[in-house]
């Protein structure tokens, strides 16, 4: 089978003219993936990807352009370096599971320039997936400078996109955009989609026949900016874009630079037969940084109250605090997170009787900060508080010295390279004083909650709050929750802020109670911020709440049962025995699914889904066969979640 992979890429370089005499053939442990590299047109760095014999990325363009040297162009290739075998294992503290581990085999192509400098093009290709990055050798003798990167995505004529559209940089609501909030483009042709002069975010997924693709990136060792996709000039090409040069720190760099040797970030391509995949893979933290030596023991993953979901700005006085402090204890929850103004609305003295209150609750308090900077002209605070080292060093030991647990950081300014250094900065400073991070209007995460354990969410997604905004968002909570798995929220924590089992203020809530709850099954957060209120708890069956006060937020095990991006999904996970599977329907139709769940073969379990009516539930005993089968349906915008509790020796390994 491998060698006839091997004949059809072959076959596949030939017929698309980028076969040469030096065409180097490489290929992934399981001979699934299998890639051609070549140079072409005089140098120019080229490859193409087949996948269980289906082209799936038919020619992709390489190479980086520094401010002294074009690296994309008249290049030659002088050796070969592997395949070496990659293998690692590590233990991720919150996400799809904990003990996670990589084996890929890495090629290292050395190519000289017209200057006759070295560029390396690195290629680690595993069963998941593959994954490319540059790397300069040399001396640090000066600054280097690049100014585009020529990185592209050649995907076959017909591919399918799920793909967000990047907002301008200092646009909308007090010019806090790029936030990477916009709604998703849902299964439209690659080739329909424009090419538009924001871009369009990662992560993203394509449909290329038989293979899924996501494409993401990994974390900038403090040497790069982020990036996104931009259409390239083909149908069904994208291309690695660079932020706009408003995306900075404060005075800061916003296109990369650096001293040599650089090595620039990864650019992930994960595949499958199934959307499943991305669901099951860790395929985007196994290629991030480990995190430093030291003690990350304090990191400790849960659920939040939050008031400001549902009651916004005026509940955030010491009297709702307090309430939402008992809220968060009678649940068993481990966080309660005070949002924007505190710092008047409550004022510090009165911080510090809430944050007995809490430590006797044995809740964590989380509070609310303005990234502040020349970025944005919000004026919520506090602000300008986290700008500088010194200025966080004094802000962080006051918090430490109350017992505050960790602080929400909004309204960051974009992807450039000195902005990503800063979430960079607060992290490692919050780390010294034992602080959890939370990023709100912010980018997303790209493996950096392994780089840095203590980074337990961000937003980056147009999540619940949206939907108490306008109508339109609100109608897509159920497409989205059956899209995001295999997107934004595939390998990467994501603070959406689920479950609101009563009503918005101003608009119609469409998702039934089933589907809501299965959003805290389905999104993955190191801490999961409930939107509803106690006053909402409280109307809800007991049964409910027993649900929701034992649902973890870190699991060990994770099972893709069914799916397909926007229209229904249905996830299995696993913390110690017992088994969560979750399940929404966003379409207008009921649907039925018979769903193969070996780990609950012959176990009684519990099914609670809708009732009668949307804004009910119902509750019932439920038993797969001997088969592992059952049989469930879901109303429209409707879901459910089943709960099993079997003995280890059924668990799939």
């Amino acid at each position: 089978m491998k060698k006839l992979q091997i004949a059809a890429l072959l076959v596949f370089a030939i017929t698309s003219g980028c076969i040469s005499s030096k065409t180097v053939m490489m290929t992934g442990p399981g001979g699934k993936i299998n890639i051609a590299f070549n140079l072409v047109h005089g140098g120019q760095p080229v490859y193409s990807v087949i996948f269980s014999d289906t082209a799936v990325i038919t020619e992709g363009s390489l190479g980086i352009v520094r401010a002294d040297a074009d690296f994309s162009a008249g290049l030659k290739l002088d050796s070969v370096t592997g395949p070496s075998e990659i293998i690692d294992k590590y233990t991720l503290l919150h996400g799809k599971k904990k003990e996670a581990s990589y084996n890929g085999r890495q090629y290292t192509l050395h190519l000289t320039g017209n200057t006759g400098e070295a560029m390396d093009i690195i290629f680690r290709i595993s069963d998941d997936g593959f994954a490319f990055c540059y790397k300069f050798p040399g001396s640090p003798d000066g600054l280097k400078y690049i100014t585009a990167e020529r990185s592209s995505f050649g995907f076959a004529e017909g591919t399918i996109a799920w793909i967000q559209p990047r907002a301008a940089s200092k646009s909308g609501w007090n010019q806090t955009n790029p936030s990477y909030e916009e709604n998703y483009l849902m299964e439209v042709p690659l080739a329909t989609v424009e090419a538009d002069t924001n871009g369009w975010v990662f992560p993203a997924l394509f449909r290329s026949g038989s293979c899924w693709v996501n494409l993401t990136e990994s974390w900038p060792a403090r040497n790069y900016c982020g990036s996104h996709l931009a259409k390239g000039s083909a149908a069904n090409e994208m291309i690695i874009a660079f932020p706009e040069m408003t995306e900075g720190y404060t005075n800061g760099s916003v296109l990369p630079q650096s001293k040599l040797p650089w090595q620039t970030p990864w650019r992930i391509v994960t595949m499958g037969t199934t959307p499943g995949i991305f669901a099951e893979s860790t395929h985007g933290t196994d290629l991030a940084a480990p995190p430093p030596e030291g003690d990350f023991s304090y990191v400790r993953p849960g659920r939040a109250a939050w008031s400001w979901a549902l009651m916004k700005d005026g509940s955030v006085n010491y009297e709702v605090q307090k309430q939402f402090i008992n809220y968060a204890a009678e649940m068993g929850w481990e966080y309660c997170l005070i949002d924007v103004n505190w710092d008047k609305t409550i004022g510090w003295d009165k911080i510090a009787d809430l944050a007995r209150l809490a430590e006797e609750k044995k809740v964590g308090l989380i509070l609310w900060y303005n990234s502040a900077g020349d970025w944005n002209t919000v004026t919520y605070h506090p602000k300008d508080r986290l700008l500088t080292h010194e200025l966080r060093e004094e802000e962080f030991s006051r918090l430490e010295s109350l017992g505050i647990k960790g602080i929400k950081v909004d309204f960051f300014g974009g992807d450039g390279q000195s902005m990503m250094d800063y979430y960079q900065d607060i992290l490692a400073d919050a780390h010294r004083h034992r602080l959890l991070v939370n990023c709100h209007g912010s980018t997303y995460p790209r493996g950096l909650q392994r780089t840095w354990p203590n980074l337990v969410s961000m937003e980056a997604i147009r999540g619940f709050e949206f939907a108490t905004f306008d109508q339109a968002t609100a109608d897509l909570v159920a497409s989205k929750a059956t899209t995001l798995p295999f997107t934004r929220n595939a390998f990467d924590p994501m603070d959406f802020t689920p479950v609101c089992f009563t009503k918005y203020d101003n608009n119609e809530r469409v998702t039934g109670n089933g589907a809501e709850l299965a959003l805290a099954v389905l999104f993955l957060s190191g801490i999961q911020h409930y939107a509803e209120t106690p006053h909402g708890m409280e109307t809800v069956p007991d049964y409910i709440r027993e649900v929701m006060r034992d649902i973890p937020v870190s699991w060990d095990q994770t099972i893709f049962l069914s799916g397909y991006p926007g229209r229904h999904i249905v996830i299995a996970r696993r913390a110690q025995n017992t088994w969560y599977v979750a399940g929404v329907n966003a379409g207008e139709d009921p649907l039925e699914l018979s769903l193969k769940v070996p780990f609950a073969e012959g176990i009684s379990g519990t099914i609670i889904t809708e009732g009668e009516s949307p804004r009910s539930f119902s509750q019932d005993t439920i038993t797969p066969g001997l088969s592992g089968r059952i049989s469930v349906e879901m109303m429209p915008k409707g879901g459910f979640v089943m709960i099993f509790t079997p003995e280890f020796d059924l668990i799939r390994p």
